[in-house]
Parts: C-alpha cells; structure tokens; sequence
C-alpha cells in the first residue's frame, strides 16, 4: 500500500559532476553534494577479482555503488545517490582523455560512428528509520547509444582546444560545447549527460518514493 510522504524527502548527491547537479536542478530537485573519496581503480580491481572481467555496464554499476555506499555511511538523514559513466566503443571503455593529443584520437575514432554511454546509478536509502527509512541499497544502468557527426580534422581540433574534452567521460558532452557533433541517440539523453532522470524515478518508485516529494524538497 503506498504511504504519503508527511515531508519532502531530502537527497544527496555522492558525485562531483556539474551535469548530474545541473541535470537535478533542471527537474526541480535541489540535492546536497557530498563527493565521496572512492579509488575507483582499486573499487574495480576489486571487482574484477570476485567477479572476473566487468562489461562497461556492470562496471559502472560497481562505481556508483561504492561511491553512493561511502556517502551513506556519513550522512543518516537522506536517499544517496551514486553515479558513473563510461563510453564503450569498439567493446573498449573509454573514460576521460588523458590529454589533448588523446582527446584527438579519440574524437578521429569516433567521428561518423557510433558509441554506447553507460551510465550507472546507485540508491540507498540512509534515512533514520523514524523518517521513514528502510536502509535499502539498489541501482541500475542506463545505457543510449550515441550517433557522432563525422567532422572533420579541423573541427576536431577547435573542439579539443577549448578544454571541455578532457573533463568528461567519451571526450564529448551532449549538453555542452559537444553537442552540435552528436547527431542522435537512441535511449535516455539525460542518461548522457550524466544522470537518467526516468531511471532514478524507477529506482524511487522501487522504494515507494513518488518523485515529486524529491521536487519538492528542492
């Protein structure tokens, strides 16, 4: 039986990404941000010993999970989500370019294809029980596939040179200086930019969480 919310339920953002934050904001959700201080290389060498070899979607589950899980044991008064993105293409993962000569390559490589964006995220509920908390730990991934125009070399380059590359996931935004180079998508374009709004409500609705009282809270 669904049960209504006496207060707004607050939230917490376990991720340092302006595009997560700005993509909250958009929907009217004002959360709190609490980076988490998580070696995302030790989280997944971890992984990879109890599990073997992680797809690109199950490893991004596996980041957010740890960096939504190391919040959550510092705050007792809120829903903390966790999130992470990658970029497979060609079966690789490709994270953030290193510098500005791989961010080159990468764009050489993708331009006129296409690539698929995971994006995981992680939930877990760190309410005091008396507010309604339940203690519940759940996520999912959100994976759209993304259509690059095939610019050409000198494109490539004014892109690369104005810095925005280097900072994100895939070397590209769809929300950004990036965006006239993404043709189309085929999924959640919020799931590109960082954070699949319809896959968080899903992941709410799970916990018998209505989305507007996260709006609300805002």
């Amino acid at each position: 039986m669904p049960h209504s919310h006496v207060s707004p339920v607050p939230l917490v953002l376990a991720s340092k990404s302006p595009a997560r934050l700005a993509t909250l904001a958009a929907a009217g959700v004002t959360p709190r941000v609490v980076v988490s201080d998580v070696d995302e290389p030790a989280v997944l060498a971890a992984a990879r010993e109890r599990f073997g070899a992680l797809e690109p979607a199950d490893a991004v589950l596996v980041l957010a999970q740890a960096k939504a899980e190391a919040v959550a044991r510092e705050v007792s008064d809120a829903l903390v989500l966790g999130g992470d993105s990658m970029l497979e293409l060609d079966g690789e993962v490709v994270g953030k370019p290193a510098d500005a000569d791989d961010a080159r390559a990468r764009w050489r490589a993708m331009r006129g294809r296409s690539a698929v964006l995971h994006t995981g995220h992680w939930l877990v509920d760190a309410r005091d029980a008396d507010d309604g908390g339940t203690g519940a730990t759940l996520g999912a991934t959100s994976s759209t596939t993304v259509h690059f125009a095939d610019v050409d070399d000198a494109e490539i380059d004014a892109y690369v040179a104005t810095g925005e590359p280097m900072h994100v996931a895939g070397a590209f935004t769809i929300d950004g200086l990036g965006g006239p180079y993404v043709e189309r998508v085929e999924g959640d374009h919020h799931g590109v930019v960082g954070l699949s709004l319809p896959l968080l409500r899903s992941l709410l609705a799970e916990l018998d969480i209505p989305w507007r009282t996260l709006r609300d809270a805002g």
